[in-house]
């Protein structure tokens, strides 16, 4: 009998199979709060489950294990992190700490099949999907060592490193599951943001699904020339569509959404710009991030102003929306938005 990940395991579907091999339900939870809270990935080092059971188990299951393979610090304290994947893939994953937060950025794809043309990871073609306990590890390592280096607690959490994660969907869900059970980091679905570049039916599927988690969405335009330009993906998930899908999730879940605009200098960065994100933006329940960006080697998009990044923040607020900037972090190590390519 070929041995299974116990780590693929929800807390119900264990407690299932443990009925079925004639061990008591309880014991199930015992095993899944050591797999997942405390991280154990050894039957032996489970003192309060019986010998006996803990040998019939050890037949039974094995343990999938993400490991930190590097490790860099920014002169901003930023963090990048190379997780090695049990069948040796690299993904990244960042420790961004601010003075109100601490946030972890992680990655939900090996690569990424968008292509976004500013985005170094884009560059690279997708590799696999990231599983579920691979995603939950990448939390779980940002946060030891956010409590031992910075001695604060993990606050944040954004899907925004390498990947689409809608396009993972199935992943990606059942990891929130287990980081914010209470078995696991019980970190509450508010502090966790799913980010995408717009797959208009699996934005109705997380409407339709009830998610507790906040989107936001990378919109980066809002003509569709020129975010087809940068964002092939535009071309089969137009703006109108796009829109009506955010419209959807604003009724269904009621939460707020937040539109990401990495701004671009000669590009994205003038009045008449701003002035179409007023009218994409206009009926929707969201706030606006307006997100530096940081040069990407190869890449034919530079960083705008900051005086021209105030007068598009300005003229927002001036129309009544929420915004704010987020001020370009870890550019040295490669960490910053769109420069995760697996480049140490």
């Amino acid at each position: 009998m070929n041995k299974l990940n116990i780590r693929t395991f929800t807390k119900d579907e264990l407690e299932s199979f443990f009925i079925n091999i004639k061990e008591k339900k309880f014991r199930a939870s015992q095993v899944f709060n050591w797999v997942w809270k405390n991280n154990v990935d050894d039957f032996d080092k489970m003192n309060n489950i019986p010998v006996s059971l803990r040998s019939k188990l050890d037949n039974l299951f094995y343990f999938s294990k993400t490991i930190i393979s590097s490790k860099q610090i920014s002169t901003d304290q930023t963090i990048k992190l190379g997780f090695k994947l049990s069948d040796g893939f690299i993904c990244e994953g960042v420790l961004i700490p601010s003075k109100k937060r601490i946030t972890a950025c992680i990655s939900s794809q090996v690569g990424c099949s968008l292509s976004c043309a500013f985005c170094a990871t884009g560059k690279l073609k997708r590799l696999r999907n990231i599983s579920a306990e691979e995603i939950y590890d990448q939390v779980y390592h940002i946060k030891k060592i956010s409590e031992k280096k910075l001695k604060k607690p993990l606050t944040n959490i954004v899907y925004m490193g390498m990947g689409e994660p809608l396009l993972n969907y199935k992943n990606v869900i059942r990891s929130i599951q287990f980081i914010t059970s209470k078995e696991g980091l019980a970190i509450s679905p508010k502090r966790i943001t799913v980010s995408t570049s717009g797959i208009v039916k699996m934005i109705h599927k997380l409407a339709d699904d009830s998610v507790k988690f906040n989107l936001a969405l990378s919109l980066h335009a809002a003509n569709n020339e020129k975010r087809s330009q940068i964002m092939p993906i535009n071309s089969s998930n137009n703006l109108e569509s796009l829109k009506s899908s955010l419209q959807y999730f604003n009724k269904k879940t009621n939460r707020i959404i937040t539109l990401e605009y990495i701004i671009f200098k000669d590009f994205n960065d003038s009045i008449d710009d701003a002035k179409e994100l007023i009218v994409f933006a206009k009926d929707l329940k969201c706030k606006i991030n307006i997100i530096e960006y940081n040069n990407v080697e190869g890449l034919d998009y530079n960083k705008t102003s900051v005086e021209k990044t105030n007068q598009f923040k300005l003229y927002l607020e001036k129309k009544g929306f929420i915004v704010n900037v987020r001020k370009s972090r870890g550019e040295d190590i490669d960490a910053a938005c769109g420069q995760l390519a697996n480049k140490a």
